[in-house]
């Protein structure tokens, strides 16, 4: 039988998991749409599926058997929690939860049901970690082939920031893929940073200074920079670079379409993250999917990946109000 997944939240993110587990991922239907609008619950709903804007009824459903959070980020810990106190399976959007409190309430109560159950029921969607290329990245470092990692550059842009972004949301929602994927690559925690900005665009909304470069510090010593630009204007781009002692390693930039004509050689760039990380998404939901086939663990993120993501970003937003202070990070 087929997982029975509830998906709450049928906006960009959620629409685009219904579309996959619906038509991509073996061995899951999609039974159960959630969001506030119930007319987009009811349109993202595949024709044999239920709606409703509660996600309380989704999540207590018995056509469940798990589900996806891909709601506003300030509803990721509540649903969560709700999703444990019914013992479902749950794969949560990143970050974890908004606030540092709330993520280390969720952690507290994950670890309580691995305690008593010996298996946790939370998966986080930091989907980079299954991205081809990030894979072979991290493969490469762990073999050392180009000697010791000393650097690490890594930009991220896209064509404008999404409703009601602030400079604080630009680190626990945007940056918050490379807070946890830096550490995941390197195989060493993120100890100190620093947020620095210069002159903001024109394009930047009031409340966000775009961009911004933030600085990293492992604790093996490898530099890390990452420049994030939310308001760049001409589409979605992402990249890094690791530089070693005997060479440098980069992610390939796939354009969308490349055209030669009238003696002029383009490429098309994406609108937005989607089709950058398309191949990333399907692999952590196949992934998810199938290891509840199995009952064996999801080889995604966890709660406490989430948690520490949380940690340094709130010592990045420390640095950000201390006029861009290099900040340790607690664990």
């Amino acid at each position: 039988m087929p997982i029975r997944v509830g998906v709450i939240g049928a906006g960009v993110m959620g629409a685009d998991h219904i579309r996959n587990l619906s038509t991509t991922i073996s061995g899951a239907e999609v039974t159960f749409v959630a969001d506030l609008d119930a007319a987009r619950a009811a349109a993202a709903a595949p024709h044999t599926a239920r709606s409703t804007t509660d996600p309380s009824e989704l999540i207590n459903s018995s056509d469940v058997d798990a589900v996806v959070v891909a709601s506003h980020d300030s509803t990721h810990a509540g649903l969560v929690l709700e999703c444990f106190e019914a013992m479902t399976p749950v794969l949560c959007e990143k970050p974890l939860a908004p606030t540092l409190l709330e993520s280390r309430d969720v952690v507290a109560a994950d670890d309580d049901i691995v305690a008593a159950t010996g298996a946790s029921l939370l998966s986080l969607g930091f989907m980079r970690r299954f991205d081809p290329g990030y894979v072979l990245l991290r493969e490469a470092v762990a073999a050392r082939s180009q000697g010791e990692p000393l650097m690490v550059r890594c930009t991220s842009r896209t064509a404008s920031s999404g409703p009601g972004a602030s400079t604080g949301s630009a680190i626990t929602n945007s940056a918050i893929h490379e807070l946890d994927v830096i550490p995941w690559l390197l195989g060493s925690p993120i100890t100190e940073v620093s947020w620095q900005s210069g002159r903001s665009s024109r394009h930047s909304p009031a409340g966000l200074r775009d961009p911004a470069l933030m600085l990293m510090r492992t604790a093996d010593g490898t530099l890390v920079t990452l420049e994030l630009f939310l308001n760049a204007q001409y589409g979605y781009t992402t990249e890094c670079e690791i530089v070693s002692e005997a060479g440098t390693l980069a992610l390939p930039e796939p354009p969308a379409l490349a055209s030669r004509q009238d003696g002029r050689l383009s490429a098309g760039i994406p609108e937005d993250w989607r089709p950058r990380f398309a191949d990333a998404y399907r692999l952590q939901l196949q992934a998810w999917v199938s290891a509840l086939r199995s009952a064996e663990p999801a080889p995604l993120a966890t709660a406490r990946d989430g948690l520490n993501a949380a940690l340094v970003a709130q010592a990045m937003t420390r640095s950000l109000h201390s006029d861009g202070a290099f900040t340790k990070v607690s664990y």
